[in-house]
């Protein structure tokens, strides 16, 4: 697979940004992305939620229907990730 320029991921990222209510969040992804992939994000995002909360992964899995490989990968990614979700998390708390 070829390697996506830079540049392409940081147009993204700026277009992403400058959507501003949910019903064009919504439009965006339905055409970016698949059901699936959207519900994935979702339910990655849901996770690092009760993860932080404090929640167990059997108790997790039982309330998203989230593997336990997915939990352990986003619980991964809230010890030693870049800080993304903590930040998502921080800035939900705050509305």
């Amino acid at each position: 697979m070829k390697q996506i320029p830079h540049e392409m991921t940081h147009r993204l990222y700026e277009a992403i940004l400058r959507l501003q209510t949910e019903e064009e969040c919504d439009a965006f992804f339905e055409d970016l992305c698949t059901i699936k992939e959207v519900q994935d994000l979702s339910q990655r995002l849901w996770v690092a939620t009760l993860l932080s909360e404090g929640k167990g992964y059997q108790e997790i899995s039982s309330l998203t229907g989230a593997s336990t490989a997915t939990i352990c990968r986003v619980n991964k990614c809230l010890i030693y990730g870049s800080g993304g979700y903590r930040t998502a998390l921080a800035k939900e708390e705050k509305k």
